[in-house]
Parts: structure tokens; C-alpha cells; sequence
């Protein structure tokens, strides 16, 4: 079965990236078949199916997941359309929504559903159009000269990411990372439902906050008073109880049990949340530590500065950098976000 996802275009590779990871990371056998600008095409066997809802349900980059019906042009797309068994994939009643992602190609998108809405409705005699809300949704995309037509199985809903922006929660501290690169950071990790997850940094929550909506338990370390108890008081509005907050130096966290993924986001310069220690020998120090806590075979994402050298950060450790996205944020700042895992290498 062929899958069609409409990729957020906030950023070029951050979306694939986090698709790839939980597919992964749901145990769902996949292959990429094409992509293009916002679109990505790939191929997943039919039985897993029922696991793409869950596997929809964790994205942030991704705004839809659809299943592919038809591909086609504009030359061939009524007669396709008057000629796909329908009955099959139409139960009750159904929408059609036209999705242009070429911005040179005018045409009325509202012309195309109306007459696709009317060739469907033609072929089938218990169909009824609903555009409120359809039991089938059917998504067509036109890009580079071709048209998808697709049943959409999953839209991600922006409301979360809104309605959790840093701002709008109990507890705000300035500089919070917002929700939607939260979640993909813990997405990017691959970590599981039930896993052990540590923000070592974990300043207001954010980052446990995505990783606790999605099943796993989390940990929080932070040396600042202050934002434990606003993480705690995080975590509880939004009803994550799986959590383990506590005041402490990253550089010298010691748990019971060694954890499945990391993903932080540790201040930036000389402050009170870096203790007055720089952050480079902060980071560095903390690396060592962060290795010790991980399992040999789970990941590390982290973010941090442009200026910062992560490939010296490391040279202490036995970690390795598999995979880097760049984030400009303004004109003197990129963030740059890094997977980490241990090497195979002998240790130092």
C-alpha cells in the first residue's frame, strides 16, 4: 500500500527524518517511493494498516497521511475517477478537498471538487456528499503536473501544538522550546511507548511534557529549583503521571535504572540555569554523564548553538554523530540539532 503524507514545509529535512524514526520506532516495515516539495511517497505493507493511525498520532512536521487511490494528470483524471471502484471505499458519505502544491498552477481548487464530487456521486447511488464530516475524506494533491488522489487516514491536529505553546501553560520561562520541536526531538530519539525518557536540562518540561503524551516515562533533572517545580506543575496540567522531577547537576545524575532515549535542550551562555558554568564545559561534562545513563543501544537528540563545536563536545565519549538538522532562528542564531548514539568502537 502506498502512503501520501503532506509534510509541514517549516523545514527541508526535519520531516522525513521524524517520519523515518517512527516507523521505525513503531516497527513498521516501510520503503520510500518518491518525494517532493511538502509530499513524500512511500510504501508500507497492507497489514499494517491499523498502525498508522498511531503512528500518525505521534508526528509534528507531518500534516496529513493519506492512502494512495489513484496517480494521474489533468488529461486522465475524470475518466480515472469515473472508473475507480468507489463502492469499495465509500460506505456512507464523503468529501473532496483539492490540495495545490504548485504555486504556479492556477486553477480553482473549489471547481475541481465540485465536478469530482459530482463524477463520484454519479457512480455510486448510496453516496452522499458531507463536507462537515465525511466518513471518507478524499485528499487529491496536485504537484509537478501529476494528481494523487488519496483517502486520508490521518490529519495531525494543530490544536495541541497550540494549545501547549510555552506561553500558554501554568509555568513560562523565556527561551522555551516550542511543542512541535519538542515532540519531533523525542520522535527523533525513537523511543517507545513505556520507555525511559531523560531531559537532563529540563528547564519548564516541554520536551517531557511530548514524550509523557506519548506513553513513555520521563525523567527530569534540572539545577534550578524553580524550574522543577515548574516542570512538576507542568506535567500535572497535562496529566502525565508517569514522571520522576528533581533538582540536580547534569554533570552528576545518578538513577536506579539506565534510560532508553535523552533529548534536551540545555541553555545557552553563562547564566543561573547554567549554574555560572560555561556552557562548553557544561556540555562537555554532561555528555560523559549522559553516556553512562544510556542504554548501549538508544540515542541521544540534542540541540545547541551554531557557534557550538559538538564534534569537540564529544571527543570525551563514545558517542557519534548520526544525523544533524539546522534551524535558523535569527539573524545570529541557528540551532542545530543532533542524533547521537554510541559507537562500536572500543571505549576510551
Amino acid at each position: 500500500m502506498e502512503i501520501v503524507l503532506i509534510l509541514s514545509q517549516e523545514h527541508q529535512t526535519l520531516p522525513k527524518a521524524e517520519i523515518e524514526a517512527v516507523l521505525n520506532a513503531e516497527s513498521i516495515p516501510f520503503s520510500f517511493e518518491n518525494q517532493y516539495e511538502g509530499v513524500l511517497i512511500l510504501n508500507v505493507p497492507d497489514e499494517y494498516s491499523k498502525s498508522l493511525k498511531t503512528f500518525g498520532k505521534r508526528l509534528s512536521y507531518t500534516h496529513e497521511v493519506c492512502k494512495l487511490l489513484i496517480e494521474t494528470d489533468k488529461v486522465h483524471l475524470n475518466s480515472e475517477i469515473q472508473t475507480y471502484p468507489w463502492k469499495d471505499i465509500i460506505i456512507k458519505d464523503f468529501a473532496v478537498r483539492v490540495k495545490r502544491m504548485d504555486k504556479d498552477d492556477k486553477f480553482d481548487t473549489t471547481d475541481v471538487e465540485w465536478e469530482i464530487g459530482g463524477l463520484i456521486n454519479n457512480s455510486i447511488e448510496r453516496a452522499k456528499v458531507n463536507l462537515k464530516d465525511p466518513s471518507s475524506f478524499l485528499r487529491l494533491i496536485f504537484i509537478n503536473g501529476k494528481i494523487f488522489v488519496t483517502e486520508r487516514l490521518f490529519k495531525i491536529e494543530k490544536k495541541h501544538f497550540h494549545n501547549l505553546k510555552p506561553h500558554k501553560r501554568p509555568f513560562f520561562y523565556p527561551g522555551s522550546m516550542s511543542p512541535k520541536l519538542a515532540r519531533c526531538m523525542v520522535n527523533l530519539t525513537g523511543v517507545k511507548k513505556g520507555d525511559l525518557v531523560l531531559d537532563p536540562f529540563c528547564g519548564t518540561g516541554g520536551i517531557l511534557l511530548e514524550a509523557g503524551i506519548m506513553g513513555a516515562e520521563v525523567i527530569g533533572v534540572d539545577i534550578d529549583k524553580k524550574m522543577v517545580n515548574g516542570t512538576i506543575k507542568n506535567l500535572n496540567y497535562c496529566g502525565i503521571k508517569d514522571y520522576n522531577v528533581f533538582q540536580g547537576d547534569a554533570r552528576k545524575i545518578s538513577l536506579p535504572n539506565k534510560v532508553n532515549a535523552i533529548a534536551t535542550d540545555p541553555p545557552y551562555g553563562i547564566s543561573a540555569s547554567t549554574g555560572g558554568e560555561e556552557s562548553q564545559n557544561l556540555y562537555a561534562e554532561a555528555l560523559v554523564t549522559m553516556e553512562e545513563i544510556l542504554i548501549d543501544t538508544g540515542k541521544l537528540c540534542m540541540a545547541t548553538p551554531h557557534y557550538m563545536d559538538i564534534e569537540e563536545l564529544i571527543q570525551g565519549t563514545n558517542f557519534e554523530i548520526i544525523e544533524q538538522h539546522h534551524i535558523r532562528m535569527h539573524k545570529s542564531l541557528t540551532r542545530v540539532i543532533s542524533i547521537l548514539k554510541k559507537s562500536l568502537r572500543e571505549e576510551r
